[in-house]
C-alpha cells in the first residue's frame, strides 16, 4: 500500500494539487492522467521521494520495496547491461558486490567467513541466484539480444539504453512501480510484451503514459489529475473519461439546484425582513442560506485543454496519389529498403509499422525527398500537396527559432491576416501571450501544435507524418486522431501509438529487417490477425 496524505504542491503561485489524501493498493494498476503541465511527473517525484510536497506525506509499510522507471542512463553508461537490470534491487546488487570484493581480496579470516556468510543469506532471500536468469528475460522482452547482455551499456543506442532502465525497474518483483511514460522508445512488440507482463504484477502499479491504448490495456484503475485534486477512478482511461463527464454534470446539476435555492432564500429575506410579523421565518432563512454558502461545493475550473485540429486539402489531388517503384536505401553495409513497391489511391490512410530501426523514418524522408533513395521511383499523382513532419522537430523548424511562435507561422503564409494566423494558434492552445514566445523557448508539446498548425496552414492534401504523437497528451491525442479521421486527404503515418492505429490506418505497410516488407489492405487489428499477432 502507498498512502498519500495531505498532500499540496504548487509551482510559481499556481497549485497543482491541494490536500490530496488518497491510498494505493497492492493487486491494482493506476494510471495517473492529466494534461501536460497538470503535474503528473511531479506528483510521480513526490511519490518517489525525489520531491518535497509543500505539505504532507507519502508513506509505505516497513521493508516494502519500490522501484522507480529513472530517465538517466548515462550513470550507468560503463556497467554490463544484465548489470545495470540487476541494480534495480539494491540490497542485493549491494550484497552482491560486496561479497565480490571480498572473495577477490582473498583475506579469508573468521570475520570475513561469517560476512560472506550473511551476505549469501540476503543473496537467498533476495532470489539472487535467480537474478541473471531474470535478468536476461526481461532484456529479451524488451527487445535487448542475449549477446550484447555482457557489454557495457553504452554500445546501446538512447532508446535501446531506457529499454535496458525499463527492465532494472520491472526486475525483482517489486512491491511497489512507478513508471514515468514506460513505452517511449519502445516498439509494438515490446509494449505487447509490457502489457503481458503487468498484467501478472501482483503489487502497486502506478503509470503515466500518454499511449491510451496502453492505458486501456494494463490499467484497473486511473487516478486524474484535475480540479486542483487527484480523483481516483474505477477502471481504465476510457471508462475515466465517461465517468468525470458525468461527475462534472452531477456537481454543476447539485451546485445549480444550491444557486435557485439561495435566490428563493434572499427574495423571502428581502421582502420580509422587516416585517415583524415574518421576522422569525425571516431569521430562519438567514441561517439557511449561510449553511447552504458554506456546503457550496467548489467546482474549481478544470485544467483540461483541447487543441481543435483540422486538416483541410486547399484542392483535391487526383485519385492515384502516389507510386512507389523498386525503392531501395543502404546506409553502410545496412540494407533498410529494398526493392519496396507500392501505390496509393487518394483518401488511404497508410500506417507503416516495424520494429525500431527497421527504416521506418528513414522511407518518409525519401518520399518527403528529406533524403534521396539509391534506386527506384518516387511519384506522386495529379495536384498533389505534400506537408511533412519529422520525427525530429528540430527538422520541421529550421533555423528561425529565434522567432516567435506567431512569427514562425505567418511566413508559411503571407496572405493570411493576423486575424487567421491568432485564431488558430488560439485553436491550437497558444493564447495571445504564448504566440509572443520565441520558438526555441517552446515545450515539447508546443513545438509539436506548432508544427501542426503549420499543416494546418498550408492545406496539403498528402500527409506524412513521422510519430506525430510524441510529446502529445492525451487529450491532443485524441484531437489528432479525430483530425486524421475527417482528413479528406491520404495519409502515411508511423506511430507506436495503437489507439491511432487501430482507429485511422486503412493500409499497412510492415518493413522487416534487411528491407522486407509486406503491404496490407485493411485496418490495423486485420494486420495483427493475418499475420498472426492477434488471436479471434
Amino acid at each position: 500500500m502507498l498512502t498519500v496524505a495531505e498532500v499540496t504542491k504548487s509551482y510559481g503561485g499556481r497549485t497543482l494539487f491541494e490536500s490530496v489524501t488518497t491510498t494505493f493498493d497492492p493487486g491494482k494498476r493506476y494510471g495517473l492522467t492529466g494534461p501536460n503541465g497538470a503535474g503528473k511527473s511531479t506528483f510521480m517525484k513526490i511519490l518517489s521521494r525525489d520531491l518535497e510536497p509543500d505539505t504532507g506525506e507519502v508513506s509505505t509499510p516497513a521493508n516494502s520495496r519500490m522501484s522507480v522507471l529513472h530517465q538517466d542512463h548515462s550513470r550507468f553508461a560503463e556497467s554490463r547491461i544484465r548489470d545495470v537490470v540487476i541494480m534495480g534491487n539494491k540490497k542485493l546488487w549491494a550484497a552482491m558486490e560486496e561479497k565480490e570484493k571480498l572473495l577477490a581480496a582473498g583475506d579469508f579470516t573468521d570475520e570475513v567467513g561469517m560476512r560472506l556468510g550473511e551476505l549469501e543469506g540476503t543473496i537467498a532471500e533476495e532470489d539472487g541466484y535467480e537474478a541473471e536468469n531474470e535478468a536476461e528475460q526481461l532484456l529479451i522482452g524488451l527487445g535487448i539480444e542475449k549477446e550484447q547482455h555482457e557489454q557495457p551499456l553504452s554500445v546501446l543506442q538512447g532508446g535501446m539504453r531506457l529499454r535496458v532502465l525499463v527492465a532494472q525497474a520491472l526486475f525483482g518483483d517489486p512491491d511497489i512501480l512507478l513508471l514515468d511514460e514506460p513505452t517511449n522508445h519502445l516498439d509494438l512488440d515490446s509494449i505487447r510484451w509490457l502489457e503481458n507482463f503487468l498484467h501478472e504484477y501482483k503489487g502497486v502499479l502506478i503509470v503515466i503514459s500518454h499511449d491510451r491504448h496502453f492505458l486501456n490495456e494494463v490499467c484497473t484503475h486511473t487516478a486524474d489529475i484535475d480540479y486542483e485534486n487527484i480523483i481516483i477512478y474505477p477502471g481504465a482511461y476510457d471508462e475515466m473519461l465517461s465517468q468525470k463527464v458525468q461527475y462534472r454534470i452531477s456537481a454543476e446539476k447539485h451546485n445549480d439546484a444550491k444557486q435557485k435555492k439561495i435566490s428563493d432564500l434572499k427574495e423571502f429575506i428581502g421582502r420580509f425582513g422587516a416585517n415583524a410579523k415574518k421576522a422569525s421565518q425571516a431569521s430562519s432563512r438567514r441561517k439557511e442560506l449561510d449553511r447552504i454558502r458554506v456546503s457550496m461545493t467548489d467546482l474549481k475550473r478544470s485544467n483540461i485543454q483541447r487543441p481543435f485540429i483540422r486538416f483541410e486539402p486547399k484542392n483535391e489531388s487526383g485519385k492515384l496519389v502516389l507510386e512507389v517503384e523498386h525503392l531501395t536505401k543502404t546506409f553502410d553495409d545496412l540494407v533498410v529498403l529494398d526493392d519496396l513497391k507500392f501505390t496509393l489511391t487518394r483518401g488511404e490512410r497508410l500506417a507503416v509499422v516495424g520494429p525500431n530501426g527497421v527504416g521506418k523514418s528513414t522511407l518518409l524522408k525519401c518520399l518527403a525527398q528529406a533524403i534521396e533513395p539509391d534506386k527506384g521511383k518516387i511519384r506522386f499523382g495529379h495536384e498533389t500537396i505534400v506537408g511533412y513532419m519529422p520525427q525530429e522537430h528540430a527538422e520541421g523548424l529550421g533555423d528561425q527559432t529565434q522567432k516567435s511562435a506567431y512569427e514562425w507561422l505567418y511566413q508559411w503564409d503571407e496572405k493570411a491576416t493576423v486575424e487567421e494566423i491568432r485564431g488558430l494558434l488560439g485553436r491550437m492552445l497558444f493564447p495571445s501571450a504564448e504566440a509572443e514566445k520565441p520558438v526555441s523557448a517552446l515545450s515539447g508539446g508546443e513545438t509539436v501544435r506548432l508544427l501542426l498548425s503549420k499543416l494546418t496552414l498550408i492545406g496539403p492534401n498528402v500527409l506524412l507524418m513521422d510519430e506525430p504523437t510524441n510529446h502529445l497528451d492525451l487529450e491532443s491525442i485524441r484531437a489528432l486522431v479525430e483530425a486524421f479521421e475527417a482528413y479528406k486527404g491520404t495519409l502515411i503515418f508511423v506511430t507506436h501509438d495503437q489507439y491511432m492505429l487501430d482507429t485511422v490506418a486503412t493500409q499497412v505497410l510492415e518493413l522487416k529487417p534487411g528491407g522486407g516488407h509486406d503491404h496490407f489492405p485493411g485496418g490495423y487489428e486485420d494486420f495483427l490477425r493475418k499475420t498472426g499477432k492477434l488471436e479471434d
